[in-house]
């Protein structure tokens, strides 16, 4: 349970820490920026925006799926799976970030993504596999 409590955990954290950094940006900049998505691709709240939207939509399933495989008594394979959906979320979070342009896709951002589908449906096979057995 160690590593799919720590996984949950790092999931959870950029949720809030992309929140956060949204909302001291949105302070910084003045009232222009406190409702709304800037549309520059190259503005760093409207990249923050995205980062925190992506994130706030798959970490949560990301980590039932987690959740769920570890109740199970996970093989390695599966605890493998966990780790790479972490760092997934991770890779496709700073991409967005770190790139100078929405409208150009960072290396980050797609190794991000490959990693979050396919241990995403790893992590569903593991959850079907426990069910089943």
């Amino acid at each position: 349970m160690t590593t799919a409590y720590i996984c949950i955990g790092l999931l959870a954290l950029p949720v809030f820490l992309l929140g956060f950094s949204i909302s001291m940006l949105r302070g910084k900049d003045g009232p222009h920026t406190m409702i709304g998505t800037p549309t520059d691709p190259t503005d760093r709240l409207h990249k923050l925006i995205r980062a925190h939207r992506n994130t706030a939509e798959y970490a949560p399933m990301l980590a039932l799926l987690i959740y769920v495989a570890a109740m199970q008594g996970p093989a390695t394979w599966v605890l493998w799976m966990m780790w790479i959906a972490t760092a997934g979320r991770y890779f496709i979070a700073m991409g967005l970030v770190v790139g100078p342009s929405m409208e150009t896709p960072h290396i980050l951002r797609m190794i991000g993504a490959v990693a979050t589908y396919l241990s995403g449906v790893a992590l569903v096979v593991a959850v079907f596999m426990g069910a089943s057995g």
